[in-house]
């Protein structure tokens, strides 16, 4: 998976090995890396690999053809968010975010079709926020109607080969994002807001979106291809 180091990726490499996969996540920054190696020692292999650099893609693809001879599941979760009105945000975010939220998972899909076995899976990591017209969050909203978009597209165009392509569209969950891109104050003030927009009163766990990309990788989401599976604890929909 790309973007395993942290968050929603590194509860999902942790779910998978336990039952029975061998994983391999990508990462980028190299604290995380460093972190994340000790905490998934024995549980998955981390490789470091900028998601939206073409060559690192290859790279990366190439390693897992040695060594593994081919995918079984393909879980595109790296992602990053950059805040700022449409008004406010400089052009080299908007390019940034579309160059890991976009072309990031389309290089990784396109070196992975040959190695994708019969009965294989994909998924992409999307967002509640494609649906909704949040203020501050154009290229990140943007990026991931994009990526709902182009999981449609992959389902069609992989369904001869016998693989399957969905998505998921998390709502606001306690992976640390929020934190990243704020202060610690305006961080906990972001939480309680977005909290309190949730019919749940909560935000989702890492664990229970790892849960569902379990089940989309899994046979018993057999029947289900192009779809987009949301896990917001109800935020868009009650």
């Amino acid at each position: 998976m790309t973007g395993g180091t942290s968050g929603i990726g590194l509860a999902t490499a942790k779910l998978f090995h336990g039952e029975g996969a061998r994983v391999t996540v990508t990462g980028k920054n190299r604290a995380t890396l460093e972190v994340a190696r000790a905490s998934l020692r024995g549980i998955a292999e981390v490789v470091p690999s900028d998601s939206g650099d073409a060559a690192e893609i290859e790279g990366l693809f190439a390693r897992v053809a040695k060594e593994h001879g081919g995918l079984d599941v393909l879980f595109l979760n790296a992602g990053i968010v950059r805040g700022g009105t449409i008004a406010a945000m400089g052009e080299a975010d908007f390019d940034e975010v579309f160059r890991v939220n976009v072309k990031g998972p389309w290089l990784a899909l396109k070196a992975a079709i040959p190695l994708l076995r019969r009965g294989g899976a994909v998924v992409l990591n999307a967002s509640i926020n494609a649906r909704l017209g949040m203020p501050g969050t154009s290229a990140y909203a943007a990026s991931k109607a994009a990526l709902r978009s182009f999981a449609r597209t992959a389902a069609s165009e992989l369904a001869e080969q016998g693989v399957r392509v969905n998505a998921i569209s998390p709502g606001p969950t306690d992976s640390g994002i929020i934190e990243k891109g704020y202060s610690a104050e305006a961080a906990a003030a972001v939480r309680a807001s977005l909290a309190a927009k949730i019919p749940q009163g909560r935000l989702g766990s890492t664990d229970e979106i790892a849960r569902v990309v379990l089940f989309l990788a899994s046979d018993d989401s057999s029947f289900i291809t192009g779809e987009e599976v949301v896990v917001d604890g109800g935020m868009t929909r009650v």
